[in-house]
């Protein structure tokens, strides 16, 4: 099959032919009919994550068919249409005995743990307890686009930042997952700030129910002018970029006992990330983390999804083949880039 791979961290990806992968006993292999390039992918490519191998498939939000099934999965079968959560769970340590399959102990990341979909078919492990059906009126590109940002987003939002219509939600950075949140709160009755230094992504922002688009490229205060927008500050606020100053600015944005997300990953060469704590202690913040969405959540999405209240498909801004992602990869360097951008492994050969 054809895949992206890269040899050293940080240096160019090339496409080429590498091995079909097999299942394992418990997984499954997937035709990937599509799959989103994602900021992840881009930390991964860096050298961030250390369950790495060198040379490496990156990708991890997918969609596509089952076409190969190991001989211990019960609930799939070949032609089945799926997407996965990017958290591929063991089903079986502590965590995953409580619910919170998002946290495994033994968990598995494709594009990370082991080879991923940035390639014509992907092994993922544990099928019967993190593969989700998708629907067919479902395209298979608006199915990829929800398996990290997507469903990070929603979860971020809904299930730790427990947003309430009339809310101020503050959304720092407004990429894949950043876009994705704006919807998600307005959608729920929200008011949005959508906060980047990006015209374009702010327009999207505004087009998917941010109430006010603020342009920090120039502001010296980012949270003093989020707390100015919004009459005293966020009741939540998420940083879904990643970084020290957009994780401080988050903070720095909520009122009196508001809730701060951190969803975007913050890369550890930025070293020991600065949370004004003594804010949080004075105003009784909540610092909460959120890592996914585990697959037995993602019923209520979808329904939100399939009665169009939700619009995932709108998210998605360009399609890119298979050779086209190294050039992507290593731009998201200089900017995340607005929207999700997705990638057809099989557009070169149809």
């Amino acid at each position: 099959m054809r895949a992206v791979v890269f040899e050293r961290f940080g240096e160019p990806a090339q496409v080429r032919d590498v091995p079909d992968p097999a299942p394992a006993p418990h997984g499954v292999t997937v035709r990937v009919e599509a799959t989103g390039l994602c900021r992840s992918d881009w930390h991964g490519w860096q050298g961030h994550d250390p369950d790495i191998t060198l040379p490496h498939v990156p990708g991890h939000e997918l969609a596509g068919v089952v076409e190969a099934v190991g001989d211990r999965v019960t609930g799939w079968r070949p032609g089945d249409r799926v997407t996965v959560p990017f958290v591929c769970a063991c089903g079986s340590c502590g965590a995953c005995a409580a619910g919170d399959q998002q946290v495994c102990e033994r968990q598995t990341q494709p594009g990370f743990t082991h080879r991923g979909s940035f390639a014509q078919y992907v092994a993922l492990d544990h099928a019967d307890v993190n593969l989700v059906a998708v629907p067919e009126e479902m395209s298979f590109a608006t199915a990829a686009s929800l398996g990290c940002r997507f469903a990070t987003a929603f979860r971020a939002v809904v299930r730790q930042g427990r947003v309430a219509a009339g809310e101020w939600v503050a959304v720092h950075g407004c990429g894949g997952v950043g876009l994705s949140a704006v919807m998600i709160a307005a959608a729920s009755g929200a008011r949005v700030v959508a906060v980047d230094v990006s015209p374009r992504a702010l327009d999207l922002a505004r087009k998917f129910g941010a109430a006010e688009c603020l342009d920090v490229s120039g502001v010296p205060d980012t949270a003093a002018a989020v707390r100015d927008l919004t009459g005293g500050g966020a009741h939540l606020s998420l940083d879904a970029l990643g970084s020290p100053v957009t994780c401080a600015a988050s903070v720095g944005s909520l009122r009196r006992r508001g809730r701060h997300v951190q969803v975007g990953l913050l890369p550890s060469e930025s070293g020991t990330t600065p949370v004004p704590m003594a804010r949080a202690i004075a105003l009784e913040l909540e610092i909460l983390g959120s890592h996914g969405m585990a697959a037995h959540d993602y019923p209520p999405m979808l329904e939100l999804v399939r009665s169009g209240v939700l619009r995932p498909d709108l998210l998605v801004t360009s399609t890119i083949p298979l050779d086209g992602v190294p050039d992507a990869l290593e731009a998201m360097g200089a900017a995340p880039g607005a929207g999700v951008t997705v990638i057809d492994p099989w557009s070169r050969t149809r």
